[in-house]
């Protein structure tokens, strides 16, 4: 029988940048662990960690920050010491597809250790250069807006797209690596081509991402 869980986080925010840009500053600030992230069908994300209740504090009042600075309106919330049924059943999602937006919208990743998160991350870096230590998002309301702008990122610097998600309700992002100069200069020259085509909701570089963030990128 596994030992209870002594708290869960919950981190809800619109919007899938302000989501990783969160959970970045959360797994950076405190010792926990991301349990699963799940999409809506329209536009928000939540994230579900868990540690000490101290740790979960610490993480969510860094992450709230994070996204806060970026214009966002977390909702964050600690349960300390939760029921088990209530985190089995109601807390936890089972693995779900969205047919509307053709993709999961359940990332469930409690099932491994933090040594195999660890590696795939790892595997993940590796197929960067030394120096490419940047994630870069564009995030808008509405297609044309968002191919317009990665177009533009992808031309003015050695950049390279890894994923793309959708969660409903028009918003779509792109996210971009490279260096952290080149996913600069790229996601500055994207966010210029928005205006009139869409509506930007996000444009933000990650240095160094933390290896959940890299997890939790769509495959």
């Amino acid at each position: 029988m596994s030992p209870p869980v002594e708290a869960i986080g919950i981190f809800e925010v619109s919007g899938f940048t302000p989501a990783m840009v969160g959970l970045d500053a959360m797994e950076k600030g405190a010792q926990v662990r991301v349990i699963q992230a799940e999409l809506n069908d329209f536009l928000g994300t939540v994230i579900k960690i868990e540690g000490s209740v101290a740790s979960v504090r610490s993480a969510l009042a860094a992450g709230e920050q994070a996204a806060q600075r970026m214009g966002a309106k977390p909702i964050v919330a600690i349960l300390p010491r939760p029921d088990e049924d209530a985190l089995a059943k109601g807390i936890m999602s089972k693995q779900e597809r969205s047919p509307l937006l053709d993709q999961n919208v359940v990332l469930d990743i409690r099932t491994e250790t933090p040594s195999t998160a660890k590696s795939d991350a790892n595997r993940q870096e590796t197929k960067m250069s030394s120096n490419a230590l940047a994630l870069g998002f564009i995030e808008t309301q509405g297609f044309t807006a968002v191919f317009e702008a990665i177009d533009a990122a992808c031309k003015s610097a050695n950049v390279e797209v890894v994923a793309k998600e959708k969660l409903g309700g028009g918003y779509i992002t792109v996210v971009i690596r490279g260096d952290v100069a080149a996913v600069s200069a790229a996601i500055d020259s994207g966010k210029a081509k928005v205006e009139g085509l869409g509506k930007l909701i996000a444009a933000h570089v990650i240095a160094r991402p933390s290896a959940q963030v890299m997890s939790l990128l769509p495959k």
